[in-house]
């Protein structure tokens, strides 16, 4: 796991490591990782005491997204690599990208939390620039959905703590349904 230096992480991306990475340090033994290549996720072993939540290329919104992976899973997911989750990398055909979208939903609905408690911009992604055209809308309609189901459901406990963090350290106030009213791009 290569750490990608500071000097060439997105604007507000240290801001967002200073307002996280104590919480998760101090709560759940893990950090949150501006890595030099694609996003992974590695639990803690012999020569590393933190897990560590790697994102890609210093991106703000990497970060965000991988986070949300990370609160959907559960327990035991979190002592695998990558959560213990197939990746079909870009390229996928229709039916390669109905599954990767299915399992998509909750965590992109997360991501548009975070991104929302941040004062960001929130974009699906259907990450297969080089795979099939197909509909993005059926996509963008379920997180959505999600989004609105978890304020009238209630966040999964880490990720109300995550918001809760996030909106204190930047400023923002929780998250309205006005927020999720307009369908994602």
């Amino acid at each position: 796991m290569k750490r990608l230096a500071a000097e060439h992480w997105e604007p507000d991306v240290d801001r967002l490591l200073a307002c996280l990475n104590p919480w998760l340090t101090r709560q759940w033994q893990t950090q949150l990782v501006a890595g030099v290549d694609e996003p992974i996720y590695v639990p803690a072993a012999e020569e590393r005491s933190l897990h560590c939540i790697v994102f890609a290329h210093g991106y703000f919104n990497s970060a965000l997204h991988e986070l949300a992976h990370w609160c959907v899973a559960g327990p035991e997911r979190r002592l695998l690599d990558d959560y213990g989750y197939w990746y079909c990398p870009d390229g996928r055909n229709a039916q390669q990208q109905a599954a990767f979208e299915q399992v998509e939903v909750k965590p992109q609905a997360l991501e548009w939390w975070f991104a929302q408690a941040c004062g960001r911009r929130f974009r699906t992604s259907r990450d297969n620039l080089g795979g099939e055209d197909s509909d993005s809308r059926p996509f963008r309609e379920a997180v959505q959905r999600q989004a609105l189901g978890y304020l009238h459901d209630g966040l999964p406990d880490r990720a109300h703590q995550v918001v809760q963090q996030l909106s204190h350290g930047f400023g923002q106030r929780w998250p309205t349904a006005d927020d999720f009213a307009a369908l994602p791009a």
